[in-house]
């Protein structure tokens, strides 16, 4: 129920037409954030690894 009402309310702010295009944005938005979040979990890592393997003096 509550979902038909967002969609309800996002038809008439954007319109049918603009709707498409705004989920499509929406989608590559969420896939870069991601891609972000990973790469920096990455980096994270590699890190934590090479501050393990540095000799302590």
């Amino acid at each position: 129920m509550e979902l038909g009402i967002i969609v309800l309310i996002l038809l008439l702010l954007f319109g049918a037409s603009k709707l498409p295009k705004l989920a499509r944005s929406l989608g590559s938005s969420a896939r870069e954030f991601r891609k972000g979040v990973e790469e920096g979990k990455a980096e994270e890592a590699a890190a934590a690894v090479d501050a393990a393997e540095e000799p302590q003096e």
